[in-house]
């Protein structure tokens, strides 16, 4: 057999949890044709392309489950920052917000909407997409012709099924109609008919004239008709009884008879909540409702440099740095009359943000988020006989604007984290990419599961790890044939120098269209990348082929 591509003397991590073992991997077209161990000889054959992945682990393609990519893809194909960690399929439409269906008069609704959970300007939300769609089918077979580097599964987004069906009335008080909630559960019903994998909601709004239970409930019911599909949930935040919370998302999995999956993470002011979460979600999975919490794996929050904020910026000195332009801010931080000025009424007006916990990372080291105390802006500013101002100034100048400074807000405890992901119930995601973008750079999670949990830590097998990133999510979204190395199934998969994964620190980059920026992190550690059969990236760097795909619900 001539195979195009043959992988050969990885250590085969197969995405199924079992024990790796070193064999070698044949691609025929866009599948993988065969899996030998080398106890079992190996495969002798030759191949139009080889690569040598002795001393590598070979994993199937990592499943981002939480993307935030929509409107990114249209003007990004590599779909960075996920492709860059071995991400090789996103799913995209969660938190409620999907860019189909959607009519043309509804689209300055839905643009700005979704500009202010990415941080992706009106404008260019409303510009980068063709939006030669209005059905969820037609939008469907938009993404079908777009050419990415990734696969793409989309969620239909309730609050989007809600502005197609109340129109201007979807942004008032007024609860829906009956007439609305059965639109609103037709264009579900098309929407999953077209292929959409399940529908997320963003429960956040229940109580302030957003979404409402019955539109929950009316999506739940198609649901449960087609006996497909998930539902993908933001839910109600910090302060809102989560007991109750949990009762009310485990009656929409209920009722629809479909795997519902919500946002949890640990908090310091509720600190044992997650553990009470973790047990409510078990007595439920006792009478057979599967909820499915997702997590980080690593803690999550609020990036500060030169290029977005900064911690002192409710000093009118530092809110006017903050308006110049990039360049202009440290040709100004040069000045060092301006500098005092800076530090005076850093020290008058003070921060919100605890300088305690606020951690620098310096742009020749590799980023670290175990929140080390000696790594605060407090620590620094101490062991250097200054105001925590001044030492962020002098950090500004000595690394020429690069510094970054990370508040961790979410799953802070990596001690809490792991025991998230110790719960076989909970779905590693959260990722985000392409969301808050001059706030966060959470895609790099694979890398930092890999990195740290498991190289460094060894808190997880590599199998176990994998697992996590591969057949698990690919599994509770339905993805046929991915996930796993296995002959037959689509030959999405990761060539990894374990020992060498490291993460710079995230850095920002003014490259969206209409030239503003966003945070990026990039990876180190990974040998070679393929989607359904095709190398598209090799140390990092891609090779310019675009064979991602729609993915459909099966």
């Amino acid at each position: 057999m001539r195979s195009d591509l043959i992988i050969r003397g990885g250590t085969i991590v197969d995405g199924t949890g079992s024990v790796p073992f070193v064999g070698d991997l044949r691609v025929v077209g866009d599948r993988i044709a065969e899996v030998v161990s080398h106890t079992d000889g190996g495969i002798d054959d030759s191949a139009h392309r080889e690569l040598d992945a002795e001393g590598r682990i070979v994993t199937p393609g990592f499943v981002d489950a939480h993307s935030h990519l929509d409107v990114h893809l249209a003007w990004d194909p590599q779909a960075t920052p996920s492709s860059w960690h071995g991400v090789t399929s996103v799913i995209i439409g969660n938190c409620g917000l999907s860019l189909g269906p959607c009519r043309p008069a509804d689209r300055p609704v839905l643009a700005a909407t979704i500009a202010e959970s990415t941080g992706i300007a009106e404008a260019t939300t409303l510009g980068a997409p063709s939006w030669d769609w209005e059905s969820y089918d037609d939008y469907a077979a938009s993404l079908d012709g777009r050419p990415t580097v990734v696969n793409t599964g989309g969620l239909v987004g309730e609050a989007t099924l809600r502005l197609h069906a109340m129109g201007e009335r979807a942004a008032s008080d007024a609860p829906p109609t009956d007439d609305d909630l059965t639109a609103i559960g037709a264009l579900a019903d098309a929407a999953l008919a077209a292929g959409a994998l399940g529908i997320s909601i963003d429960r956040r709004h229940t109580e302030t004239g957003g979404p409402t239970d019955a539109e929950f409930d009316a999506v739940a019911d198609v649901l449960a008709c087609r006996r497909s599909g998930v539902i993908a949930a933001t839910p109600r935040p910090d302060g809102v009884s989560w007991p109750d919370e949990v009762t009310a998302l485990a009656a929409l999995a209920r009722r629809s008879e479909r795997p519902t999956i919500f946002e949890l993470t640990s908090s310091d002011h509720e600190p044992e909540a997650h553990r009470h979460v973790l047990d409510l979600v078990r007595a439920h999975q006792r009478g057979g409702v599967e909820l499915r919490p997702q997590t980080l794996a690593r803690p999550t929050g609020v990036l500060y440099g030169l290029d977005t904020s900064t911690p002192f910026d409710a000093a009118p000195a530092w809110m006017g740095l903050g308006a110049e332009r990039n360049g202009r801010r440290l040709q100004m931080l040069r000045d060092s009359t301006y500098r005092q000025t800076l530090i005076a009424e850093a020290d008058v007006h003070g921060t919100s943000v605890d300088l305690d916990r606020l951690f620098v990372m310096l742009p020749n080291d590799d980023a670290r988020y175990d929140n080390d105390p000696r790594g605060s802006l407090a620590a620094i500013a101490e062991a250097r006989g200054v105001s925590p101002a001044a030492a962020f100034i002098e950090l500004i100048l000595e690394t020429d604007g690069h510094v970054v400074a990370h508040a961790p807000r979410r799953n802070r405890d990596l001690t809490t984290i792991a025991e998230l992901l110790d719960d076989p119930a909970v779905v590693l995601g959260l990722a985000d990419a392409g969301a808050h973008q001059q706030e966060i750079a959470d895609g790099s999670q694979p890398t930092f599961l890999l990195a740290y949990w498991v190289h460094e830590r060894h808190r997880w097998t590599i199998e176990e790890a994998v697992r996590r990133l591969t057949s698990d999510p690919a599994d509770l979204f339905g993805l046929a044939d991915r996930g796993r190395l296995r002959p037959g199934a689509f030959a999405d998969i990761n060539v990894i120098d374990v020992p060498s994964l490291t993460l710079p620190i995230p850095e920002f980059v003014r490259d969206l269209p209409d030239g503003s920026g966003r945070y990026v992190q990039r990876a180190m550690g990974y040998d070679a990348t393929v989607v359904n059969g095709e190398v598209v990236a090799e140390r990092g760097e891609p090779t310019g082929v675009l064979p991602g795909r729609h993915l459909r619900s099966r």
